[in-house]
């Protein structure tokens, strides 16, 4: 967030003695379009407090309000993945994540997805789809993104983003990608910790769009992962009942579960409400939409920042 973004981080640390019993990421967001704001973490799914008990968060919790009246922000947003991070801040009930178990039987895994979807994936395996791993940044990768991300309206990361990810978390992240005729129709780059895997961002090429490849690409990943070892698949957020992103995955049978985000509202007086399903967004969406590609990968970086 640092390197790229240029936003400063202002962890916090409770500590009992010299024994370490939480901590928290912060990361002062400041902009014309915002103003300032505390956020655990911009641009992530998950954030908040990792800690060990009531003291803990209660100690947290003072020093967030006492930061945030110090920082003079708006508001602090703790993007928190589980109930027992929660503070006690305004629940923002916005988002959800789908989870799914996975092993080493790659039937039982097709077995249980919904039957339409696992109609698809059927469809998709019948494909002469093939995958490769790579282990950086591709072109590819980058190419389907923005394209991806023009279509939806949505300014995409810079470049630099992508390589201080590899960069940092070497060992933890891959770009898989799909290819079909010799060509790159799919692609997703995933996080890994312990034995959870996270497609991160995924995106593919609408002109194939008829062979599923994104089912295609998800199920591989699936099937991939339960025979390397690792057993929770993590979709993601998706804003709930918004269409898009939350239909797909609601679709593959997963664990649907509410992330408990807050925010504690310092200098703002209302909570913020940065989505493409604001009004106040669609003109700006339609304008994107029609962009060249060239122009959105230029000025993408510079909007982004607006809305982390």
């Amino acid at each position: 967030m640092e390197a790229t973004f240029g936003y400063p981080a202002h962890y916090l640390a409770a500590w009992r003695g010299s024994e370490l019993r939480g901590v928290l990421p912060l990361f002062l967001v400041k902009n014309l379009f915002l103003k300032k704001a505390l956020i655990s973490s911009p641009f992530a799914v998950y954030g908040g407090v990792l800690g060990d008990g009531e003291q803990t968060r209660h100690a947290m919790r003072e020093s967030i309000e006492a930061l945030g009246v110090e920082l003079g922000v708006e508001y602090v947003e703790l993007r928190n993945a589980h109930p027992d991070q929660v503070l006690g801040f305004h629940p923002l009930k916005r988002f959800v994540t789908f989870t799914q178990q996975v092993g080493p039987d790659e039937q039982a895994i097709l077995e249980s997805i919904p039957r339409k979807t696992r109609y698809m994936v059927r469809k998709a395996l019948k494909e002469d789809f093939s995958t490769r791993r790579r282990k950086d940044l591709s072109e590819d990768f980058l190419r389907l993104y923005l394209e991806n991300l023009r279509k939806l309206g949505t300014p995409a990361f810079p470049e630099k983003h992508f390589q201080q990810l590899f960069a940092n978390f070497a060992g933890m992240i891959d770009i898989r990608e799909v290819l079909k005729d010799d060509k790159v129709v799919s692609a997703v780059l995933s996080l890994y910790f312990q034995d959870q895997m996270l497609p991160y961002y995924g995106a593919s090429d609408p002109s194939v769009n008829a062979a599923a490849p994104n089912n295609y690409m998800y199920f591989d990943q699936m099937r991939w992962g339960g025979q390397n070892g690792y057993r929770v698949f993590d979709f993601g957020r998706s804003k709930k009942e918004s269409g898009g992103s939350y239909d797909f995955k609601s679709h593959w049978g997963m664990m649907e579960r509410e992330l408990p985000y807050e925010i504690l509202l310092v200098r703002g007086k209302n909570l913020p409400h940065f989505s493409p399903s604001n009004p106040r967004f669609q003109m700006f969406i339609q304008l994107w939409r029609r962009l060249p590609l060239p122009l959105t990968r230029v000025l993408g970086p510079l909007l982004i920042r607006l809305v982390p």
